[in-house]
């Protein structure tokens, strides 16, 4: 019997949380909340703030608050576009960008932990399923 979208969908939101979870001591360590990161991890494809916080479906109002959290501990600062002087752009610090990669490494190795347990050939084939279902 397949399992349902709903079932699938429990199952990558379970995954990605016990992964997450797993690596919260390291992103305490480097001064994140778990939810920051993923502001921090975000910015630089996204860097307006309205367009990062409709890419993490996060409402506006929240987006700033994570938003003026990280540039106080220093992991980003707001710049004005030279395009369009009324937008602000979020640009990672250098700090910002170590803090960034550190976390993104922690959360791979937990991630590539789980994923020793499925051979290379399941592996390439969840990388297509998951490219189709983002395409």
């Amino acid at each position: 019997m397949p399992v349902d979208a709903a079932g699938l969908w429990t199952l990558n939101h379970r995954l990605l949380t016990v992964v997450l979870d797993a690596c919260t001591t390291e992103l305490t360590a480097l001064g994140l909340d778990p939810k920051e990161f993923f502001v921090l991890a975000e910015a630089p494809a996204s860097p307006y703030p309205a367009e990062l916080a409709a890419t993490l479906v996060i409402p506006k109002a929240t987006m700033t608050v994570y938003v003026r959290n990280l540039v106080a501990k220093g992991f980003m600062r707001r710049e004005i576009d030279d395009a369009d002087l009324r937008r602000h752009r979020l640009v990672l610090t250098e700090q910002g960008e170590a803090a960034r990669t550190a976390a993104l490494t922690a959360l791979a190795a937990e991630f590539d932990r789980r994923l020793t347990r499925i051979s290379a050939r399941d592996r390439g084939e969840l990388e297509r399923i998951l490219l189709e279902l983002l395409g």
